[in-house]
């Protein structure tokens, strides 16, 4: 098929994001978080490029599974862990590194008969999403040590609002929260998301696990990518097939929510909410035509959406369109969208053609 639209997966500047985590992160190993599909970009383009990452983070056993199998010998962390004792014979064999989040699964445990594996017991800090709570940590502890198909143990937890300037209190209260209830242990320690690693250097320990700064995003509604000298990964791109000139008060798009106040030129461009761009994408949303920044006009369609090339200069048909990435910063445009670039990036729709550029 020949429609335009596109994503250009950048893995040059991959290799570039992974070299500024080290930089925040100097001493700790890294766990590169690859999970939905390595954040859209895919998994086994985005875990070669990451090759020489000390461990990969992921949810789907099926994908860490491939990972194993093609090759990798790096730790593989399951974020949530097994969901049943049939999924206990995989881990084992291919020697994954399960979270252990709730007292079920330490029960769970005794199915394990052949090899010892590696586990990260996750405490509930602060977030209220998953953890052991603090009075059920030691007891646990005790059992897992006393579990001899338990190999290694790495304490963890995971931070709620790192990303927010305003929540330094909170951020620290769930740091102080784990030192205290840890500090008799003498084993790793994993903390530091993405916006963890670039505030909060004293939550680094052992282990980090960068998620979206690795794909060149900001995690910060007050910082750019740009800012924190992260490459965006993913470009999103297509072409105008199609240009209108209209008079005053014509409308535009579904239920005409768009209305020229005075003669303007329009173009089409073939990329709508099916593709993954954001349907409530009001507009005033940026875009970059032929390297001009320019903005949405009205609803977006299925399949379609308007832009203004008004004041454009030498816009024709087939004209290139930017709809994020390199000139528009995926985080600017999930603002203006009332979304995150997580999502943006996570909902790429699987019809859009991916071009997977390997200069690294």
């Amino acid at each position: 098929m020949s429609r335009p639209i596109q994503a250009i997966i950048d893995y040059s500047a991959l290799v570039h994001n992974l070299t500024i985590v080290r930089q925040y992160a100097p001493k700790a190993r890294i766990l590169a978080v690859l999970k939905a599909n390595a954040y859209g970009h895919g998994l086994l383009h985005t875990a070669n490029a990451l090759k020489n990452v000390d461990g990969f983070a992921l949810l789907e056993l099926e994908a860490a599974i491939t990972l194993r199998t093609i090759g990798y010998q790096q730790p593989i962390l399951l974020l949530e862990g097994f969901f049943s004792t049939k999924e206990i014979a995989l881990v084992e064999q291919y020697q994954l590194s399960p979270v252990i989040h709730h007292a079920e699964q330490v029960s769970m445990l005794s199915d394990f008969k052949n090899h010892k594996i590696d586990i990260f017991i996750k405490v509930n800090t602060g977030m209220n999403r998953l953890g052991l709570s603090p009075k059920q940590l030691p007891q646990v502890i005790k059992e897992l040590t006393n579990n001899q198909h338990v190999k290694n143990i790495t304490l963890m937890t995971h931070f709620a609002s790192a990303d927010d300037p305003s929540e330094k209190a909170s951020v620290l209260r769930q740091l102080r929260c784990f030192e205290t209830i840890t500090e008799t242990y003498n084993y790793p320690c994993s903390l530091a998301n993405s916006a963890a690693i670039i505030n909060y250097p004293e939550t680094h320990s052992d282990w980090v696990r960068p998620g979206i700064m690795l794909y060149g995003a900001s995690p910060f509604p007050d910082k750019t990518a740009a800012d924190l000298n992260l490459l965006p990964v993913m470009t999103l791109s297509s072409k105008i097939i199609a240009i209108h000139d209209l008079e005053a008060g014509d409308k535009v798009g579904y239920h005409g929510l768009f209305k020229a106040d005075d003669r303007m030129r329009i173009g089409i461009v073939a990329c709508g909410y099916a593709d993954g761009y954001p349907r409530h994408a009001p507009t005033g949303t940026p875009v970059l035509v032929n390297n001009q920044r320019s903005r949405l006009l009205g609803r977006i369609s299925m399949d379609m959406l308007a832009i203004d090339l008004t004041g454009v200069k030498n816009t024709k048909l087939g004209d290139p369109v930017v709809l994020w990435g390199k000139g528009i910063p995926v985080e600017e445009i999930a603002m203006y969208a009332g979304t995150s670039s997580y999502q943006l990036l996570c909902g790429l729709s699987a019809r859009v053609d991916r071009k997977f550029l390997k200069s690294f």
